[in-house]
């Protein structure tokens, strides 16, 4: 669980999960100061770093040598319907195109993207 907390400036947010502690913000053309991630970038940092560690897990499991994962995600939401996230991956190590294939694939099986893909619904609790 994630608890959100205001800071003293503007739009300033202060989030936890009760170990780890980051902070978010919004641009100063909508009121914030840029002290911290926009909310939509954290959308795109979940499946982004859900996919990198997904890619190397299955790596390790499966002793194909792979090296350095970068991954980028975007968001795209200039469709009033609809949400893109685009994304990327660079794979590095000494990886036979059958494995980067692999590789390739099991990204979209990433547990936040599989989250992300389902009908999602919200509860005031």
């Amino acid at each position: 669980m994630i608890t959100a907390s205001n800071e003293s400036q503007p739009y300033l947010t202060r989030f936890s999960n009760g170990k780890h502690t980051a902070t978010a913000d919004t641009t100063p053309d909508k009121g914030g100061e840029n002290q911290g991630f926009r909310p939509h970038e954290l959308l795109e940092a979940a499946l982004a770093t859900c996919i990198n560690m997904h890619l190397r897990m299955y790596a390790a499991n499966h002793g194909i040598q792979l090296g350095v994962v970068s991954t980028k995600v975007s968001l795209d939401r200039s469709s009033p319907s609809e949400a893109v996230f685009n994304y990327s991956m660079e794979l590095s190590g000494q990886l036979h195109d059958e494995q980067r294939k692999k590789l390739l694939e099991i990204a979209e099986t990433c547990p936040v993207h599989r989250t992300l893909s389902k009908k999602l619904s919200f509860r005031n609790l």
